[in-house]
C-alpha cells in the first residue's frame, strides 16, 4: 500500500485541525453535545487519532475520558453507571478512550463478567445508546481494525522503546494469544450494537496517518457546524507601567537552562 507523504500528511491534518476548532466553536455556540467512542484491538491507534483531535482543541470543551478498572464500589453500580457521568453537557465534545464496550470485548474474552451479566449488556446496551440519542446527545462510534500482522510488529516496537513500552500491559501481552476470541467478540458486539439511531464506522487503522486523517474527516462530516463570525481582535497599545517595582531575581529560584550547553 502506497503512503501519505509526511509533508502532504502534516499539512493536511493541519487543515483538518483549523477545522476542528471551527467545530469546537459552533458546539460551544449552539450547545451542542457529541460523546465519541473510540473502541479497537490493542495497538490500534486510537490514542494517537485522540491526540490529533485534541491537539489545537480547548480541553474546557474537548475532553478525553479514560477511566481505570472499576473499583469495587463501582463493580456493584448498575454497568453503565459509571459512564453516564462523563457524558457531555451543552457545548462540550466527550471522547471516550475505550468505552462501556469493554463488556463486549476484554471482559468478555478474559472472563471479567458472568455469561448473563454479558447477555445483559447485549440487551440493554441498544436501549440505553437509543435513550442517549432522544435525549439530544450526537453519539458517533468508531471501530479501528487492525490487521494481526500490523499489531505484531507495533508490539514488538513497543519492547524496545522506552517511551512505549509502559503500553504493553499485561493485558495487552495476553490479547496476542487470543485473537480468533476478539474477533468473535466484535462480531457479535457489531452484530447486536450496529443500530440506525447509532451505527459503528470502521476505521482501516494499518497505516497510522492514513487512519487519522480518515476518521477526522470523517467526524467533521457528520456534525452540522459552521464557521462563526468572530468579532475581531485588537490588541492595543499597553500602557505605560507605573509604580511597581520588580523584585531582585537573585530572589527567585529559576529551573537551571540546560540548553546552554546542548549549544556549545
Amino acid at each position: 500500500m502506497s503512503k501519505i507523504s509526511n509533508a502532504k500528511y502534516e499539512k493536511e491534518l493541519a487543515r483538518l485541525q483549523i477545522e476542528l476548532v471551527r467545530l469546537q466553536e459552533w458546539v460551544k455556540h449552539s450547545g451542542h453535545r457529541v460523546a465519541v467512542i473510540f473502541e479497537g484491538r490493542d495497538a490500534a491507534g486510537k490514542g494517537g487519532t485522540i491526540k490529533r483531535i485534541t491537539e489545537a482543541m480547548n480541553p474546557r470543551i474537548c475532553q478525553v475520558v479514560a477511566l481505570s478498572a472499576p473499583t469495587e464500589r463501582e463493580k456493584s453500580q448498575w454497568y453503565f453507571q459509571r459512564y453516564v457521568a462523563h457524558l457531555p453537557a451543552a457545548g462540550e465534545i466527550i471522547l471516550f478512550d475505550r468505552s462501556w464496550y469493554n463488556r463486549a470485548g476484554v471482559e468478555r474474552v478474559m472472563g471479567f463478567c458472568t455469561d448473563e451479566e454479558y447477555k445483559e449488556f447485549m440487551r440493554s446496551c441498544p436501549e440505553f445508546e437509543r435513550m442517549l440519542v432522544r435525549s439530544g446527545i450526537q453519539l458517533i462510534k468508531y471501530w479501528f481494525s487492525v490487521s494481526d500482522e500490523e499489531q505484531e510488529r507495533r508490539f514488538q516496537r513497543r519492547l524496545t522503546d522506552p517511551t512505549k513500552r509502559w503500553k504493553l500491559s499485561p493485558m495487552d501481552v495476553e490479547s496476542r494469544k487470543r485473537w480468533v476470541d476478539y474477533s468473535k467478540a466484535k462480531d457479535d458486539m457489531f452484530s447486536h450494537t450496529d443500530i440506525k439511531q447509532a451505527p459503528w464506522y470502521v476505521v482501516n487503522s494499518d497505516v497510522k496517518k492514513h487512519a487519522r486523517l480518515n476518521c477526522i474527516s470523517h467526524f467533521l462530516s457528520l456534525i452540522p457546524y459552521e464557521e462563526l463570525e468572530r468579532a475581531p481582535v485588537v490588541l492595543e497599545d499597553r500602557p505605560p507601567q507605573r509604580g511597581y517595582v520588580r523584585p531582585p531575581m537573585a530572589d527567585q529560584t529559576f529551573v537551571p537552562e540546560i540548553h546552554r550547553d546542548l549549544l556549545k
